[in-house]
């Protein structure tokens, strides 16, 4: 099967690595696939380059860009494409707009986030327009397809859900050994507790309520740590709050990681901060390695993070509450690692790639029998 994936960039983030992901396992499994970048390739595009997996570029400018249509309109017509898989609402419109005529045999539109920006009402508008030509439309989460279709963007008959998928096996569960090689490299006495989090640094992920919180967690724990893996606009503002909490020689900005498997490894506790999340991969591969976790209840995080089960759930934007879950985890070890090991049996059961994938296929078949995950 000829298989083009459609995105703005593959830049790092969660989007682009459930792509990156799904884009490699169809690929040994035999399908001839593509990706075309609306914008450009972005960091993440190497990892393909090395399978031998086309990345193509339309360097799509601002407003209408007729010259990036016709080149996107050219790069899947000559892929012979069967299967056109787009990824969020821009990188949609723009794909079924360039490819109108051509003869593709299923057009599937995944939604990654809960599509909570309410202003984007230019988007959504161009995005439903695009849907006349769209056989199905994924969320990653049960929440956003109910919100979508409750707003009226998504019609319930096109609706389906297909949760994000990870490699298990590529994880192993934290262990002592690899939590005292990150203390070494943090430069940290060995005893001490390291929680951590990754995510882009921007307002949605809300780290400065994180920082708040562990500022509450630190005033009783001292022998704690705090680490924030990944990059982006926040993070000069987030370190001087770190400072203005009294907080800074606690926590540490590791930016933009290739070595996210090891770090994680070597924590004490993964918290999720988010004001509005999809179906968060970082929460699956936090409790592929078997962490004890601390997240919002918002988007899918819920679906993931069952509430005395496999983590501890709290309301978004507060700080206390997020403080008052850490610390009952810290207080209580055997709990913690408890809800770990319940969260590693879950996602090696509900998680993984090869499921998403074969959701995936099912729709590309044109599957008429669908059943929720």
């Amino acid at each position: 099967m000829n298989i083009t994936h459609f995105v703005e960039s593959l830049d790092r983030g969660g989007l682009e690595r459930m792509v990156l992901e799904l884009v490699k396992y169809q690929h040994r499994q035999g399908h001839h696939c593509q990706v075309v970048c609306l914008y450009s390739s972005g960091s993440l595009a190497h990892e393909l380059d090395e399978l031998g997996i086309a990345v193509k570029v339309c360097g799509k400018r601002q407003g209408i860009d007729l010259a990036a249509l016709a080149q996107a309109r050219r790069m899947v017509r000559i892929h012979a494409t069967d299967v056109l898989h787009t990824h969020n609402a821009v990188a949609h419109y723009q794909a079924v707009l360039a490819t109108c005529g051509l003869p593709v045999r299923q057009v599937i539109n995944t939604r990654h986030g809960m599509g909570v920006n309410r202003r984007a009402r230019r988007r959504e508008w161009l995005y439903r327009r695009a849907l006349a030509r769209t056989d199905a439309v994924v969320t990653v989460c049960e929440a956003a397809r109910s919100d979508a279709v409750k707003r009226g963007i998504v019609p319930s008959a096109k609706a389906r859900v297909v949760p994000n998928g990870i490699r298990v096996e590529a994880f192993q569960p934290a262990s002592a050994a690899m939590h005292d090689r990150l203390a070494c490299r943090l430069n940290l006495p060995g005893q001490t507790r390291i929680v951590g989090t990754v995510g882009r640094l921007n307002w949605t992920k809300d780290q400065l309520s994180l920082l708040r919180a562990f500022k509450l967690v630190h005033e009783q724990h001292a022998d704690t740590a705090l680490v924030l893996v990944g990059d982006g606009e926040l993070r000069a503002s987030l370190e001087h709050s770190a400072t203005d909490q009294g907080v800074a020689g606690s926590v540490h900005f590791l930016g933009d990681r290739n070595d996210v498997h090891e770090l994680l490894q070597g924590l004490d506790m993964f918290v999720l901060s988010s004001l509005s999340e999809g179906y968060s991969m970082a929460l699956l591969e936090a409790s592929a390695v078997a962490l004890p976790i601390v997240a919002t209840s918002v988007g899918g995080n819920g679906e993931i993070v069952r509430d005395g089960i496999t983590g501890r759930l709290v309301p978004a934007g507060n700080p206390a509450a997020l403080a008052e879950a850490m610390l009952g985890l810290l207080r209580n070890p055997q709990q913690a690692m408890a809800l770990g090991q319940v969260a590693r049996a879950w996602v090696e059961q509900h998680g993984s790639l090869e499921t998403m994938a074969m959701r995936y296929a099912q729709l590309y078949d044109g599957s008429k029998e669908w059943q929720k995950p």
